[in-house]
């Protein structure tokens, strides 16, 4: 009888636990959401410099009454630009801040004039170490934060089409109900 090398069971074994990890995947109640560490937590801090001419955003203004949110974003994020409309929709019924990840500073103050500036208060973060504090992937992300600081939800990716309507709304509705 011949003998199989253990070297020879390495490839099925590596491929199994792959496709065990891609069935767990496709099977989770949301496959296009990426969790995040933030949700339930007080909001961290953000970048204490904004542009010119733009209401620098504080930490407490995360902490007064209401719900709000945060975006992320950046002028030479295209996808930013496509769910800027949406922002500037949103920002009509609720504060909108923004937080300028690694942006050149006349490249966003152009596109703020330009498009129309949603944002209530807004900070800038060249380096993007708030993004890393906050779990940003990569812009446009957006929070919304309740009346005490806490982060309620994370929207990864533009407030745009099917997922906007189907996926943030419906947790942007529940977050202003649950503040009456």
């Amino acid at each position: 009888m011949a003998r199989i090398a253990p070297l020879m069971l390495l490839p099925p074994l590596a491929f199994a636990a792959l496709a065990a990890t891609f069935l767990w995947g496709m099977n989770r109640d949301d496959p296009g959401s990426v969790p995040s560490a933030m949700i339930g937590r007080q909001a961290p801090p953000v970048p204490a410099t904004t542009l010119p001419g733009k209401t620098q955003l504080t930490d407490a203004m995360l902490r007064e009454p209401g719900v709000k949110l945060v975006n992320f974003w950046a002028s030479w994020c295209p996808p930013c630009r496509i769910e800027h409309p949406i922002l500037m929709a949103l920002s009509e019924q609720l504060p909108v801040y923004g937080v300028d990840l690694r942006d050149v500073e006349a490249n966003a103050l152009q596109f703020l004039s330009a498009d129309g500036d949603p944002f209530a208060a807004l900070a800038t973060d060249p380096r993007g170490r708030a993004a890393i504090d906050w779990g940003v992937t990569a812009p446009p992300e957006t929070f919304i934060v309740d009346g005490d600081g806490t982060v309620l939800y994370r929207f990864a990716g533009p407030l745009v089409d099917a997922d906007y309507q189907t996926r943030f709304l419906p947790e942007l509705e529940r977050a202003l109900a649950d503040q009456d």
